[in-house]
C-alpha cells in the first residue's frame, strides 16, 4: 500500500512544474496508480519554479508535496526537488502529462535486474500522433542521440526521453551541476563516466497539457554546446592534434625542400600557412589540456586516466624547459641569419623559410611556458587534495 508520508518511502517521484496547473491532477494521479500497482511506498515531491498558475495549491490539494525553487531553470527545479526527495528510489519526470508514471511497475522490474538507473525510450514504444514534432523525432533527437553516444558511450537510443528511475546511490554518483535543460543530458554523460549500470523500456509518449516551453532550435544548439563543452578531448585534443601534426610537418618539409606539387616545390608562402597552422594547432591542444584539468579539478569528472598518464611525464619543470629550449633554438636560427645579414655587408637576405621556421619555434615555445604556468595553477588545487 502507498502512502505520500512515511519516513524513509521506498520511491520519491519528483516533477518539475513551471505554470503546469491543467496537468498536475492527472500526473499525481498517475504516479499514485504506479505506486500502487508497483506494491511500493512512495511520496510525490512537486519542485515548483516559479509559477503563477496555482500550481503549487494544487499539487498540494492532491496531497503532493511542494518545494520551492525560486531561480529559473529546469535544473534548478530538479536538483531542488531530488535534494528534498527521500525516497531509496527516485523517478522523474516533467508535469506536462507526457509522461504516464503509471508505468512505474515496468521501471522498477528492470531495475530489479541489477541496474542503476532505468531510461524510457519513446522511439522503441508508442508516440501519439504530434506528441513529438517531426523534426525531432526524425532528425534532431536521432542526431543528438548519436553525437552524445559518440562522445561518452552511454548506450541509450534516446536520450532525450525525461522519464527516469534510478537509485540514491546512482544519484549521489552522477552529480549534475547544470541548472538549464542540459542537466537531463548530464545526468546521463556523468552516469556513464562513473560506469553506471543503465537500461531502457519502452514508453508511451502523450500529448502534453498546456503550453510547450521546449525551443527547438536554441535548446539543440545548447545540447550540441554542452557535449562539446563536456568532451574536451574531441572539441580540443583531436582537432589540436591533427593541426599541430600537419602544420609542423609541413613546416619541416618545406623548410628542407622536400614538399612539392606537381614538380614544383612549395615555397615561403605555404610555409607562412603551415606556421600558422603549427601555432594554432598547439594552441588548441594546450586549451584542451587545461580543459581536462579544470574539469578534473572542479570534480566535473572524478577520474581521468589521459590526464593521470600526462601528470606522471609533466612538470611544471618539463613544460618550462621544453618551451625554453624551443624558444632557444629559434633564437639560435635567427642569430644564424643575422649573422650571416652582417657578414655580407647587410646586403639582401635571402632566409625567408629560415626566419619563418625560427618564428614558430619561439611562438610555440612561448605557449609552452606560459600553458605550462597555467596548467600547474589549475592542477595544484587537486595535488594538494591528494
Amino acid at each position: 500500500m502507498s502512502t505520500d508520508h512515511v519516513a524513509a518511502p521506498d520511491v520519491s517521484i519528483v516533477m518539475p512544474c513551471l505554470n503546469e496547473a491543467g496537468a498536475l491532477p492527472s500526473c499525481i494521479a498517475k504516479a499514485r496508480k504506479g505506486l500502487a500497482d508497483a506494491g511500493l511506498t512512495g511520496e510525490i515531491v512537486i519542485a515548483d519554479n516559479g509559477s503563477t498558475d496555482g500550481s503549487p495549491q494544487i499539487a498540494e490539494e492532491q496531497g503532493a508535496r511542494v518545494v520551492h525553487e525560486p531561480r529559473r531553470g529546469y535544473g534548478r527545479a530538479y536538483k531542488t526537488g531530488l535534494a528534498a526527495a527521500r525516497g531509496r528510489l527516485i523517478m522523474m519526470g516533467d508535469a506536462d502529462d507526457t509522461y504516464d508514471f503509471s508505468a512505474l511497475p515496468g521501471y522498477y522490474a528492470k531495475l530489479q535486474e541489477g541496474y542503476d538507473l532505468v531510461n524510457g525510450n519513446r522511439l522503441k514504444g508508442n508516440i501519439e500522433g504530434g506528441s513529438m514534432p517531426w523534426l525531432h523525432h526524425h532528425i534532431g533527437n536521432p542526431f543528438l542521440t548519436w553525437l552524445l553516444n559518440s562522445l561518452f558511450h552511454t548506450g541509450l537510443t534516446d536520450v532525450y526521453c525525461g522519464m527516469r528511475l534510478f537509485t540514491r546511490e546512482a544519484y549521489q554518483r552522477i552529480a549534475p551541476r547544470s541548472n538549464g535543460m542540459e542537466f537531463a543530458l548530464e545526468m546521463l554523460i556523468n552516469a556513464a563516466k562513473a560506469g553506471l549500470r543503465t537500461a531502457e523500456i519502452p514508453i508511451t509518449l502523450h500529448q502534453r497539457i498546456g503550453e510547450a516551453k521546449l525551443r527547438t532550435f536554441r535548446d539543440g544548439y545548447r545540447s550540441v554546446r554542452f557535449m562539446l563543452l563536456y568532451s574536451p578531448t574531441w572539441l580540443f585534443l583531436v582537432p589540436g592534434a591533427i593541426l599541430s601534426l600537419v602544420g609542423f610537418s609541413s613546416l619541416v618539409g618545406i623548410q628542407f625542400g622536400l614538399l612539392r606539387v606537381a614538380g614544383h616545390e612549395l615555397d615561403i608562402h605555404f610555409m607562412t600557412l603551415a606556421s600558422f597552422v603549427t601555432i594554432l594547432g598547439v594552441q588548441v591542444l594546450w586549451l584542451g589540456l587545461c580543459a581536462r584539468t579544470y574539469s578534473l579539478s572542479e570534480e566535473f569528472d572524478q577520474e581521468d586516466q589521459l590526464l593521470l598518464r600526462f601528470y606522471r611525464l609533466f612538470k611544471l619543470e618539463t613544460g618550462l624547459v621544453l618551451g625554453l629550449a624551443l624558444f632557444a633554438i629559434g633564437v639560435l636560427i635567427d642569430a644564424g641569419i643575422l649573422w650571416r645579414w652582417v657578414a655580407q655587408g647587410f646586403g639582401p637576405l635571402y632566409a625567408h623559410k629560415a626566419a619563418v621556421f625560427a618564428a614558430t619555434l619561439m611562438g610555440v615555445g612561448v605557449q609552452t611556458v606560459f600553458s605550462s604556468f597555467f596548467i600547474s595553477l589549475m592542477s595544484l588545487r587537486k595535488s594538494l587534495d591528494e
